[in-house]
């Protein structure tokens, strides 16, 4: 989201030195100082296409018209007011920054992007320029994008912002190296900016380096314990770590604050749910579901917690909630799980229905060999539980331990002896 940050000299904002900080998605819009020369008349628009020349007497603006178009959130109109004024004077870096600037804000990306081109053609170390140039590069171009940050680095070493992006810019392009040695230089140079914080611990997440990311997120949160972007990151270490109690505290905190997030929250009751306390993972999962997030794996994982609870009728309810939502990789789990709820429920003839169902979709042999055991101890019909086994042994490969020993054990007393019997 744009913002526009006005200041206020004698009531004139000024345009040259770029003050803002940018965001984790992309540096925001700055507050710039430019000196503007006069407007004349009025020929054509940017699509002047002569070659840039300086005038022996520039173009006049009002400054005080053009902040009242910005003010008012009226940049066609300062579109325009100033368009005419390039035309009489392409090389103004003034009116080419006023012009940039209203074409950005008004998300004509390619314009505003030929107006800092030009001022960078004819002062390569305009800050401003830099500093647009990258922002407008950073989703299409981030090779070119960096290249103007380098240069704003260069510029201004000791702004931890332009390290950021710079680290922000090098993780894109697959330099990890590269981009934690300046997130952390960006931390350094400002250790309490919550942006810094959370690019860094990110990184090191990524990289398993879960202690310093722990280390540098314990520290921010004691500043501002309410900060989501960091709560989201610390329990995302937690869990990626298998600290799941460490994963509680500010997944919780997210629930008081009611900021519903898939990701935080799914983290959480996971943790839960592997700590075995499946009541917490229930009402985490509520809390997810209470907020509009109507998706699969949020019932899926309400359903394991109630099968642990022997809520087994109500996990199936979940299960089928899932069935409905999923796509066919994923289905053969819920089949599967059904399968393992009847059978808890001692209701051997729906459990029986559920893996044949899994084997009819999925063609896990698996399957087959559940459907034969259930058939030998729970339907308690040999004939039946012949039929799956032999079908069994003809598709199975085992590969675990356990399927190796299943596998043994239908060979061993339900497998073709000799003489066909």
């Amino acid at each position: 989201m744009k913002r526009i940050l006005f200041c206020c000299l004698s009531g004139i904002l000024f345009f040259n030195n770029v003050t803002a900080q940018s965001d984790l998605s992309g540096p925001a819009a700055p507050t710039i100082r430019v000196d503007i020369p006069g407007l004349s008349q009025r020929p054509a628009l940017l699509k002047d296409t002569r070659p840039l020349r300086q005038s022996a007497q520039p173009t006049v603006a009002d400054k005080s018209k053009v902040m009242d178009y910005f003010q008012n959130q009226e940049f066609e109109e300062a579109i325009d007011y100033l368009g005419p004024a390039l035309g009489e004077d392409s090389a103004s870096v003034s009116v080419l920054n006023y012009l940039g600037y209203a074409y950005y804000m008004t998300d004509n990306t390619k314009a505003a992007e030929k107006c800092y081109q030009k001022i960078f053609d004819l002062d390569s170390v305009n800050k401003s320029a830099l500093y647009y140039l990258e922002v407008l590069t950073y989703r299409e171009d981030p090779e070119k994008a960096l290249d103007y940050t380098i240069r704003l680095v260069t510029l201004q070493p000791g702004k931890s912002v332009w390290w950021r992006t710079k680290g922000e810019l090098q993780r894109r392009l697959k330099q990890p190296d590269s981009a934690l040695s300046s997130l952390s230089h960006a931390y350094e140079l400002a250790p309490e900016d919550a942006k810094n914080i959370g690019s860094l611990a990110d990184l090191l997440i990524e990289k398993k380096n879960y202690g310093l990311a722990d280390s540098i997120l314990d520290a921010g949160l004691v500043r501002d314990s309410l900060n989501f972007s960091l709560l989201k990151l610390r329990i995302r270490s937690a869990y990626y770590a298998k600290d799941y109690v460490a994963a509680l505290e500010p997944g919780e905190r997210t629930m008081r604050l009611n900021l519903p997030d898939v990701n935080a929250q799914s983290w959480l009751a996971l943790s839960y749910y592997n700590l075995n306390r499946y009541q917490d993972c229930i009402r985490a999962c509520d809390f997810l579901l209470n907020s509009g997030y109507d998706l699969e794996s949020i019932y899926y994982y309400e359903s394991r917690a109630y099968a642990k609870l022997k809520g087994y009728a109500f996990s199936n309810t979940l299960l089928e909630v899932c069935l409905q939502k999923a796509i066919s990789h994923t289905a053969a789990w819920y089949y599967n799980d059904l399968g393992d709820n009847y059978e808890g429920l001692k209701d051997f003839k729906a459990a029986f229905a559920s893996y044949d169902t899994a084997y009819y979709l999925f063609k896990d042999p698996i399957m087959l060999y559940n459907c034969g055991r259930l058939a030998e101890s729970g339907l308690k019909n040999n004939l039946l539980a012949r039929k799956y086994y032999q079908r069994y042994l003809a598709l199975a490969h085992p590969d675990s331990p356990e399927e190796k020993k299943a596998y043994a054990y239908v060979k061993a007393r339900w497998g073709v002896k000799k003489g066909g019997k």
